[in-house]
């Protein structure tokens, strides 16, 4: 997962490097797998605004554009095919060096004076390839270092997390992390239930115990010519997703937010109400790939009354999605049991944002919670009516917190230090577990996205993770070993194999399995153990004596000029005894 670093440092900021909270997010067992800055250095790029735009007198690709500086205006020759008046966009200054080393100086393009240069995203660094200026919102203040204006002093952090830290897929998930490992507050955003302008509730029905809990609302009268704000934008771009529509971008921002995803529909594209139910035989999905999938029955879908319209937890249907022209949106977030969802991604050819983390598993308590921050959010940017939340829960199929049981003397003999009492029952309170003393330890209830957790060990696991891996004690093994008698009555194996290697012997080691033909010849009125799936027919029984393998051997040095041959070779015989199989130690010889 990747993140930015102020992003994060929004939700806790303890006081600590980047370094050291790299340092930290590792030892906790979330290994960052590698971190980048946001913008490569460049200097003297400004916001500027375009004044007027004229045709190069020489140039048919060329403009000749005068741009607000905030100090003054200048002139400057752009072959950008967008650049218009009122236009606001990134101005690097004569004096300014863009990343690659570019320095900008005054110049003259076709005879037409240039002082400076309006850049595109790529001349920035922030994409690989851009067919254009780089479009700034209108709010945005003429004559600010660019740098500042995009908070581009930032660091893109990526971490390569276990498959049972689901609960880290998110900025929440990483934060609380953080927050328990610098004993600091989280700055959690609020979310306040929005006010419903519109009283139209779809029926949800849940017809399979793979999804328990189900909340959609209809949100009316959105305005998709609105774009999502830069911020919302650039936060995405940082986390390696492109901003697609207001729309996609507040459901995909609530995502990486708080670890839900979540999916919207076309409201008028849907026929009557939703079911989470099974695919039935011969149904198909269209998806927003393009690609068209003929569904499995063990596949859970969401359908209308018609027809499937998503791959549930997966990726949704290209029938229901969302226009330029969509005015009213029907948004969903659920929970889908991780053993639903598991595997099916992979089976169509996917792998999504959705499937990966609800494989893994996601807090079953949060979609209603999704759906008022992505209302909040999308109201803010494209407005329209919000409606009452849709909500469908089958409580037996929820699941439920785990009590687990933790004993102070287990900790002791377990990680091999002697931690306060109070300072562990501290950590689970920081973890957010629900915890009880008892007279020899804790017993702790798990909140709902930790459900990783179910047994002592992996309280032991939080313990140490919390205190910190580096700072456990190590001691050398200590271990009474006495020596084992040797009875004279026996000899060992090895003693066998080292007496006939002194003379002269080498050893064979044969296939157990082999030729009915050749087995039959030594051992004429014995039943032998047929494989029920042989790799060849004179490959096909067990061997009940050492000799045929060995025979073998000896016609494969025969048969290359060997005139000397002194074999041997222990191992086990097989022979059927009714109702199992006797296996007895042989050693066989031939000269």
């Amino acid at each position: 997962m990747k993140f930015s670093e102020q992003w994060l440092r929004e939700w806790v900021n303890p006081d600590i490097t980047t370094d050291e909270l790299l340092e930290q997010l590792t030892m906790a067992g979330l290994e960052v797998d590698g971190i980048e800055p946001v913008a490569e250095p460049f200097s003297d790029v400004i916001v500027a605004e375009i004044v007027t735009v004229a045709q190069h007198p020489d140039a048919d690709k060329l403009r000749v554009c005068h741009v607000n500086t905030g100090g003054g205006e200048v002139q400057v020759v752009c072959g950008a095919p967008n650049a218009a008046v009122g236009l606001k966009v990134p101005f690097a200054q004569v004096g300014a060096v863009l990343p690659g080393n570019l320095k900008i100086k005054k110049a003259k393009l076709r005879g037409v004076d240039s002082s400076g240069m309006l850049c595109g995203a790529s001349e920035l660094g922030l994409e690989e390839s851009s067919s254009g200026l780089m479009e700034l919102p209108t709010d945005a203040a003429v004559g600010v270092d660019i740098r500042e204006y995009l908070q581009l002093d930032d660091s893109i952090i990526e971490v390569d997390l276990t498959p049972n830290r689901g609960d880290c897929l998110s900025i929440q998930g990483i934060a609380r992390e953080v927050s328990v490992i610098n004993h600091c507050d989280i700055s959690t955003p609020a979310i306040p239930a929005v006010s419903e302008s519109n009283d139209e509730k779809l029926p949800v029905t849940l017809d399979c115990a793979d999804c328990s809990h189900y909340v959609g609302r209809v949100v009316k009268n959105i305005n998709l010519n609105s774009v999502a704000p830069l911020w919302m934008q650039e936060r995405l771009r940082r986390a390696g997703i492109r901003s697609i529509d207001p729309v996609v971008d507040v459901t995909n921002y609530v995502m990486l937010e708080l670890g839900q995803p979540m999916h919207a529909f076309d409201r008028a594209k849907l026929d009557g109400g939703i079911t989470v139910r099974r695919a039935r035989s011969g149904e198909k999905l269209t998806m927003l790939n393009g690609q068209e999938a003929d569904l499995n029955t063990d596949t859970l879908v969401i359908a209308d009354n018609q027809k499937a319209v998503a791959m549930a937890g997966i990726m949704g249907g290209e029938a229901t999605a969302v226009s330029a022209q969509t005015r009213d949106i029907f948004l969903e977030s659920a929970f889908f049991d991780p053993v639903a969802i598991t595997g099916k991604a992979r089976a169509y050819g996917l792998h999504t944002d959705s499937s990966h983390r609800f494989e893994r598993g996601v807090d079953y308590n949060l979609p209603a919670q999704a759906v008022e921050r992505a209302t909040k959010l999308l109201l803010s940017i494209v407005g329209g009516e919000p409606g009452p939340l849709c909500i469908a829960k089958n409580e037996e199929s929820l699941p439920e917190s785990k009590v687990i049981s933790c004993r102070h003397a287990r900790v002791k003999q377990a990680l091999g230090l002697d931690i306060e009492k109070d300072d562990i029952g501290d950590m689970f309170t920081r973890l957010g577990f629900h915890v009880a003393t008892t007279d020899d330890g804790w017993e702790v209830k798990t909140p709902s996205y930790r459900f990783d957790m179910s047994i002592e060990a992996d309280l032991l696991e939080e313990i140490a993770r919390i205190y910190g891996y580096n700072r456990l004690p190590s001691y050398p093994l200590k271990v009474d070993l006495s020596l084992k008698q040797n009875a004279e009555g026996s000899v060992s194996t090895s003693a066998v194999r080292q007496q006939l290697i002194a003379r002269g012997y080498h050893e064979a080691i044969c296939y157990s399995f082999i030729d009915p033909k050749l087995a039959r010849r030594f051992s004429p009125t014995t039943e032998f153990v047929k494989l029920a799936n042989p790799m060849s027919e004179d490959m096909s029984v067990m061997r009940t004596s050492l000799l045929p393998g060995l025979i073998s051997a000896l016609i494969h040095n025969l048969n290359r000029q060997q005139k000397r041959v002194r074999l041997f070779e222990t191992g086990l015989s097989f022979i059927p005894d009714t109702s199992k199989i006797e296996q007895k130690m042989l050693v066989s010889g031939l000269i």
